[in-house]
């Protein structure tokens, strides 16, 4: 007879330890700095700023006289805002678009550990460093009337091109510079999306005999769901809210034509003094900002779900 020993059974326990009188305090302290910047950088101006929108402020004068709701009032009836308001959707429907598809394809042409990819990466992130102000001065030295380009065109014998001066050839000069000025910010989210989609599956519909379209679709798409819902939720954000380019490019010319709503707000608050008004404005480019934020994350969402299922 064979005597056998057996092993003994090895359980784990998780020790919990108990909360001591001091951790609330400790925890407190440890987050009060950001909840103190938190409320001083975004509580206080958005509290600030819905204060001012009930009040005809010229930003001057001591005491702002209250008028109630009379500035969102006044909004409907503005067709200069109307104006800035399709202009501005239009610029964050086609550059959204612009910066997903131009992202998402130069991302798929760098994505690969080498060193050429390292270059064309900085290369392609490199005018996102640039201030947005550089950005429009620099574009308009080269196609304004008389830029760069056009005195090519002349001197060739052909007419001036109106790329800042025509309101629809301004709007989409407008639209280019801002997709070249933010696409290196896609590529780099979309490429940390490439490297986080398993290899096996990309592997494993290869053998299948997919080819590279069908990969493309039917593995990497799918898998880049996230990454494309940033993208689009943080180039919708960004574009919604664009004026600093429309400064320096087109200073909302021709003939206003090119004015944003978050560029109208800044002419009426500084230069027109009525800081009541356009903070009446700003509240409302506020809340259609976050409203279509969420439209859209959450159609992203579905969009996901329906994927995987």
């Amino acid at each position: 007879m064979t005597l056998t020993r057996e092993a003994p059974l090895v359980t784990t326990a998780v020790v919990r330890r108990k909360p001591r009188r001091g951790d609330g305090w400790v925890t407190a302290i440890m987050v009060a700095p950001a909840t103190v910047l938190y409320i001083v950088m975004l509580i206080v101006p958005v509290g600030l700023a819905l204060y001012l929108s009930l009040t005809d402020w010229d930003g001057f004068s001591a005491d702002p006289a209250f008028v109630g709701a009379a500035n969102y009032v006044n909004l409907l009836d503005d067709p200069e805002l109307r104006r800035a308001a399709l202009v501005t959707l239009l610029v964050a429907a086609a550059g959204t678009a612009g910066l997903n598809l131009l992202g998402l394809g130069f991302a798929l042409l760098v994505n690969g550990a080498s060193r050429a990819n390292t270059f064309f990466r900085i290369v392609l992130f490199y005018p996102h460093v640039l201030s947005a102000l550089v950005v429009g001065f620099l574009w308009s030295a080269i196609l304004g009337t008389t830029g760069a380009v056009n005195n090519l065109v002349t001197t060739w014998g052909g007419e001036v091109l109106p790329f800042l001066s025509d309101p629809t050839w301004a709007t989409i000069t407008m639209i280019a510079v801002l997709v070249w000025a933010g696409f290196g910010v896609n590529v780099v989210l979309y490429l940390a999306g490439l490297q986080a989609v398993p290899h096996s599956l990309i592997e494993a519909a290869r053998i299948d005999g997919a080819t590279r379209l069908q990969v493309f679709r039917n593995v990497t798409l799918p898998a880049l769901g996230p990454s494309v819902t940033v993208n689009i939720v943080l180039s919708l954000v960004t574009l919604l809210k664009t004026y600093d380019l429309v400064v320096s490019l087109t200073a909302g010319g021709p003939a206003g034509q090119t004015q944003t709503v978050a560029y109208l707000i800044l002419w009426n608050s500084f230069h027109d003094a009525r800081l009541g008004f356009g903070s009446a404005q700003s509240v409302l480019l506020m809340l259609v900002t976050a409203a279509l934020a969420f439209v859209v994350t959450r159609l992203r969402r579905r969009g996901e779900l329906a994927v995987h299922q």
